[in-house]
């Protein structure tokens, strides 16, 4: 006799998987949410890879950060040093830097770790300087995205800051060098500089404390800070949509590319693993800040040939470029030589923060953009970016100017007069032929249009002239290279209204006009060739 059991429709349990994401999904709408943002469109080139960049270094920077806290012990307490590295045996030295030796020696993979972290930070800047300067030449930062700029510009002013803390925490002679700079830039600040200063350090530089008080705002304080921002950015990226190119069927109310999932994700998880990889083989063949070779920071020490990460060159630079004038006033002496470079500290990266406002203001534009132009349509602010990397770069350079005399065989004070001379020469001149350089540029395509490419075919008419064979192009190459808006300058108000009452015209009018000419009016742009003009050619009645 056999017994058969039946099971209701009602009384079959799902699997454990899907109970749990009901559940969830009951309580936080994860449902909903993945319907809404999983099959969100991505444009598919190669620039926005440089977001990811950034994105997949501050994740391994945040992975190896947490590895080496297990290790580091942020005091400056002194101890005498008996470790495995035998030339600093018998040295005395902060438990910083002893701990810093210690992960580089005797800490299983901790001088690999070490090296990704602070590689890992230094691409990090590289890549949100690039991505920033992309989405600059390519006007992504116009509304609605005047709050992500801000965002991204925060958050490499926020990099820059947790790289200078982070460089500085194994208290070894170079980073030491470098606080002592950062010290002498806070004691310029007039008036309340030396309160600043003993508030900092905790007293007479270099105090016993800044390590420690370095270690919370480095590991704590910033990074929370900077993850908060790029959670935010990528919020705002989800909601505005992405930006892309002009391209046939691309318009301001659609996005043409690849779904989030599968496509995008699987793309971006692969090109984590590539970003990972290279940093990790960079990493392993380059050394970078080997700290035993510099030794403990001594304040009466000064390492041959101090050099600061890139990101913060230029302050250098703008401290050794400067002369070092000092006035003294009711009492106080006020040190040019440090005080101008605290100032270019902050203007410099500021000129570009603003740059976006200012244009709004300038046009008086209220759309909606998500459109990109093209560098070459927008010369003068193309123009414009190029001067300040220009100038950023001349203070670069200054920074280095003793490296630079020794390798090429100058002399480092012919290299800071360059660079003195090179801060007010070299932007404008890069300002002008960039511009020129996208007027030819527009020049070349509006030629390209009319009468085609180039084939290389020479062909001889029954007359005995040579002319060479032109192609037309199709109409996605049309598009593109027709598809950018020329906008017109701002013209002033009329002086006398339709009453003939005069009208004052204010100071800010003005300027608007003024700047608005010097953005769209003649010789700012080469125009579009027109439809009519197109037809013409094409027909042949234009030969």
């Amino acid at each position: 006799m056999s017994t058969t059991t039946t099971t209701q429709a009602g009384d079959r349990r799902a699997p454990a998987g899907e109970r749990v994401a009901d559940w969830a999904d009951g309580r936080l709408g994860i449902y909903s949410l993945a319907k809404a943002n999983m099959r969100k469109i991505f444009p598919d080139h190669w620039s926005f890879m440089l977001g990811e960049v950034c994105m997949y270094s501050f994740i391994i920077i945040i992975l190896t950060g947490i590895y080496l806290t297990l290790f580091f012990h942020p005091s400056m307490n002194e101890v005498v040093y008996h470790g495995s590295y035998v030339p600093l045996q018998g040295v005395r030295m902060s438990e910083a830097f002893k701990s810093t030796v210690d992960i580089s020696f005797d800490v299983r993979g901790g001088l690999l770790i070490r090296q990704i972290h602070h590689w890992a930070a230094l691409i990090f800047l590289a890549g949100m300087f690039v991505h920033m300067m992309r989405v600059f030449f390519t006007g992504a930062f116009r509304k609605p995205r005047e709050v992500n700029w801000m965002f991204g510009f925060l958050l490499f002013v926020l990099g820059m800051l947790a790289g200078f803390t982070g460089y500085s925490l194994p208290d070894d002679l170079l980073s030491g060098t470098g606080v002592r700079i950062a010290d002498s830039m806070i004691l310029a600040v007039p008036l309340v500089g030396t309160y600043l200063s003993f508030y900092v350090f905790g007293g007479e530089f270099p105090g016993t404390d800044f390590v420690s008080r370095f270690f919370p705002v480095h590991m704590l304080l910033l990074p929370g800070l900077m993850l908060a921002l790029m959670v935010g950015h990528l919020i705002l990226v989800f909601h505005h949509k992405h930006t892309q190119f002009a391209g046939p069927g691309r318009t301001d109310k659609n996005v043409v590319g690849a779904p989030f999932m599968p496509v995008y994700i699987a793309k971006a998880g692969g090109f984590f693993f590539l970003v990972f990889g290279a940093i990790a083989a960079i990493s392993a063949i380059a050394t970078i800040n080997p700290v035993w070779d510099a030794g403990p920071y001594r304040p009466d020490h000064v390492s041959n040939g101090s050099q600061p990460d890139w990101y913060m060159g230029y302050t250098e630079g703008a401290v050794r470029a400067m002369p070092g004038w000092e006035w003294s006033v009711l009492g106080h002496t006020i040190n040019f030589g440090v005080l101008v470079p605290v100032v270019l500290l902050v203007t410099v990266p500021a000129v570009l923060a603003v740059y976006p406002f200012v244009e709004a203001w300038i046009t008086g534009d209220q759309r909606e953009h998500h459109i990109l132009d093209r560098p070459r349509n927008a010369p003068t602010r193309t123009a414009f970016g190029v001067a300040w990397v220009s100038w950023y770069g001349v203070l670069l350079l200054a920074g280095g100017n003793d490296l630079l005399g020794l390798l090429f065989h100058l002399s480092a004070n012919g290299v800071t007069w360059f660079a003195r001379i090179g801060f007010f020469v070299v932007p404008p001149v890069m300002f002008v032929v960039t511009r020129r350089i996208c007027l030819g540029l527009q020049r070349r395509d509006r030629d390209k249009v009319l009468h085609g490419r180039e084939s290389g075919i020479i062909k001889r008419l029954p007359h005995g002239e040579f002319v060479e064979v032109h192609e037309p192009l199709s109409q996605e190459q049309l598009h593109v290279l027709t598809a950018h808006e020329q906008r017109l300058p701002v013209a002033l108000e009329a002086a006398v209204d339709t009453n003939g009452v005069e009208r004052k015209l204010t100071r800010k009018e003005k300027l608007r006009a003024r700047l608005s000419q010097g953005l769209y009016g003649e010789g700012r742009q080469i125009p579009k060739p027109t439809a009519e003009e197109y037809r013409e050619i094409t027909s042949g009645h234009g030969h």
